[in-house]
């Protein structure tokens, strides 16, 4: 049996409920109960110091130690989820800041998979997705074209339940979706590599 696929998962919400962090969790129940041959690490990004070039190259170190050990965890995944809120029709900075410290060279975001779910009000946080895509480009991310994963998360019936974990059944049937098509893609790039 071949070793899982390693999934680096970032939410770009800091917020204790965050519904968008809740997606990662399923994500991860999902990963260990329907999905097999995932391994997803949920990886915190809330105590990165917000991205300064004056704090690289200090005292010999390239990055500082917190930004340097975020780095490792993004360069040794295969492939990253991101789940991306949406703030003012784009990225939620705390997830900016994030792929900015990572892009710092040598980017460790080049040429792996990702995948990008997103929950919100309106379009379910579809505007982020757009705007992290245009930035992946640049980032040489691979992005799955479908499915698409946007939840309004306060249309009825509840997604949600106080605390941020989903509970919406057929949310988590998308969500496994994504899920194989992100391992789908992370498997065809492993084998052409």
């Amino acid at each position: 049996m071949a070793a899982p696929i390693k999934v680096a998962a970032i939410s770009g919400s800091l917020r204790k409920s965050s519904f968008n962090s809740g997606l990662i969790r399923s994500a991860i129940e999902l990963s260990k109960t329907s999905t097999h041959g995932i391994e997803i690490d949920f990886i915190d990004i809330s105590n990165l110091p917000i991205i300064n070039t004056d704090l690289e190259n200090q005292g010999g170190v390239a990055y500082p130690p917190i930004v340097q050990s975020f780095r490792q965890k993004i360069l040794q995944a295969d492939s990253v989820l991101f789940a991306s809120p949406e703030y003012n029709y784009s990225i939620a900075a705390p997830l900016k800041n994030a792929i900015d410290w990572a892009s710092r060279a040598p980017n460790v975001w080049a040429g792996k998979a990702a995948a990008i779910v997103s929950a919100g009000g309106g379009f379910g946080g579809g505007r982020s997705q757009y705007h992290l895509r245009q930035v992946g480009v640049f980032l040489d991310l691979l992005f799955i074209n479908k499915p698409e994963f946007f939840l309004n998360a306060f249309q009825p019936p509840a997604k949600f339940n106080s605390d941020g974990d989903l509970i919406d059944e057929e949310a988590k049937i998308r969500l496994k979706e994504v899920l194989l098509s992100l391992q789908g893609l992370t498997l065809s790039l492993q084998d052409k590599s």
